[in-house]
């Protein structure tokens, strides 16, 4: 069978809506996120912005509505795990990493690798492995504590450790809910750089409140409200919006 492309967006939502006991969560939501694209998703408590990012990676079915990825796959008739074999990684608020693993342990556990019993009793540290573990160390910035218990690492290190694990998995679309959350001015700035620098060979969508970390990203800025999309723009262009001022900002 052949596939058929619906659209050229890495992550394509159009109409969507889902409900919870009568109270729509997602009102006929449309978005689109182009491939290589970094799009942060802003919005006050409530406006749908993990409800999204669930319909996405298959936690919650929509009432209506299209969802696609990578212009060929339905999400909506995938569960979680086949999804995520598509290449759609999902970093939550907090973080999850194996405390009492060196952070290079959970690097390897991570890994895209063949996970059957037979492989795993054969595992062995390949040249290739060593490779990928290495350039992760690098990009998430932990090479000098890679001998280190990801336990005793601070906050913000262990949000850089999970997302090495995720890119580990080598995902397409990396969505990301809040990642800057609890973390130090020095620590956000640098995880500013981080995904910036993970935007140069996949799409990222970033759910975030501190709006100078968003500011920092300089990406395109999505606003929801009630379940749908209020403005799209860039920061300076949302901030000045009457009706995000409304809702979201404050005067």
């Amino acid at each position: 069978m052949v596939d058929v492309r619906i659209t050229t967006a890495m992550l394509y939502l159009s109409g969507v809506t889902v409900a919870f006991d009568g109270f729509r969560a997602i009102n006929n939501l449309s978005l689109a996120i182009e491939p290589g694209e970094m799009r942060a998703i802003i919005g006050p408590n409530g406006a749908g912005k993990t409800t999204m990012m669930d319909i996405v990676t298959g936690k919650t079915r929509p009432d209506d509505g299209d969802v696609y990825f990578d212009g060929v796959h339905d999400l909506t008739k995938l569960d979680e795990t086949e999804i995520a074999e598509l290449g759609i990684g999902r970093k939550f608020q907090k973080p999850t990493v194996f405390d009492f693993h060196t952070v290079e342990d959970n690097l390897h556990l991570a890994l895209k690798n063949d996970r059957r019993a037979l492989a795993t009793l054969r595992w062995f540290e390949s040249v290739e492995e060593l490779r990928r573990i290495d350039k992760l160390l690098d990009t998430i910035r932990l090479k000098p504590v890679r001998d280190r218990l990801a336990g005793s690492l601070s906050h913000g290190q262990k949000q850089w450790l999970e997302i090495g694990m995720l890119l580990a998995q080598q995902p397409k679309l990396l969505l990301v809910d809040e990642p800057v959350a609890g973390m130090t001015d020095s620590e956000t700035q640098q995880t500013a750089e981080l995904l910036k620098q993970i935007n140069q060979d996949r799409t990222v969508v970033v759910v975030e409140h501190d709006m100078t970390f968003v500011r920092e990203l300089g990406v395109k800025v999505t606003v929801l409200h009630e379940g749908s999309v209020l403005a799209e723009g860039t920061i300076d262009q949302v901030s000045t919006d009457e009706r995000v001022i409304e809702v979201y900002l404050g005067r």
